[in-house]
C-alpha cells in the first residue's frame, strides 16, 4: 500500500507541474461535490493484550464527498463512505495449516478540515464516525472451508465507532487523488461481554476521485 501511496504522489508531482504550467483556475472557493472510490489497506490490535497478531487485509472503499469552503485556505470536507476493513491470519492447529480473514463492512462518515496552501493541494484532518453493518469470518484449512456473517443484533460489539485519519488530496482540475491514514479511537467491545479481541481498527487508504 505505501508503494501505491507513493506512486500516487509522483504521478500527482507530474500532474501538478503540467498543471502549473497551463495555468489552471484557483477552485478553492467554489463547492464541490463528488464520487471517489479505491482501496483500504487495514488491520487490527488488540488493546488489551500483545499477543494477539494480525496481517493486513486489502477492502473496497467507494462513497461521495462535499468539498465545502470556509474561505481562500480552509475548508469543510464531509464524506460518505462504503469501507472494507478487516485482517489476516495464519497458523497451525494440531499440526494442520490454517487462514482465518475477518472482513467488516462499514459505514464511513469522515468530518474532514482541509487546509488549502495551493489551488492543487489540500491537507485534510478531522474525526470520523463509523458504523459497522456486518463482519465475515471466514476459516481455510486444506480443502475445509467455514464462512460466518454475523450481523449483530445483540450489544456484544459496538457497532458505532470513533475514529481519527489524516491524509492529502491532490486537486487536478476535477480529478482527486486522495491518500489517508486512520485509526480507531473506541475499540468494538460494546457491553464489556464480548470474547473476541479488543480490537481497534487502523488502515491506509488510496482513492481517486472526480469532483463537479
Amino acid at each position: 500500500m505505501k508503494k501505491i501511496i507513493l506512486m500516487l504522489g509522483v504521478v500527482a508531482l507530474i500532474s501538478f507541474n503540467s498543471s502549473a504550467q497551463n495555468g489552471s483556475s484557483d477552485t478553492r472557493k467554489d463547492l464541490k461535490i463528488g464520487i471517489k472510490g479505491g482501496l483500504n489497506l487495514s488491520n487490527v490490535y488488540d488493546t488489551k493484550s500483545e499477543n494477539y497478531d494480525a496481517n493486513a487485509k486489502f477492502g473496497f472503499v467507494a462513497g461521495g464527498f462535499l468539498a465545502i469552503p470556509l474561505g481562500q485556505y480552509l475548508g469543510f470536507h464531509p464524506e460518505l463512505l462504503f469501507s472494507q476493513k478487516g485482517c489476516r491470519a495464519e497458523g497451525t492447529i494440531l499440526g494442520i495449516d490454517y487462514e482465518y480473514t475477518r472482513t467488516s463492512n462499514f459505514i464511513d462518515v469522515p468530518l474532514l478540515i482541509a487546509f488549502k496552501p495551493t489551488a492543487q493541494l489540500a491537507l485534510v484532518a478531522g474525526p470520523q464516525y463509523s458504523y459497522l453493518l456486518k463482519q465475515k469470518d471466514e476459516i481455510k484449512s486444506g480443502t475445509f472451508t467455514d464462512e460466518q456473517v454475523t450481523e449483530f443484533d445483540n450489544d456484544d460489539l459496538r457497532r458505532n465507532t470513533l475514529s481519527f485519519l489524516g491524509g492529502i488530496d491532490i486537486n487536478l482540475n476535477n480529478l482527486v487523488l486522495g491518500a489517508r491514514v486512520g485509526w480507531d479511537i473506541t475499540d468494538n467491545n460494546g457491553d464489556g461481554t464480548t470474547r473476541d479481541p479488543r480490537y481497534k481498527n487502523v488502515w491506509y487508504q488510496a482513492t481517486i476521485g472526480f469532483a463537479f
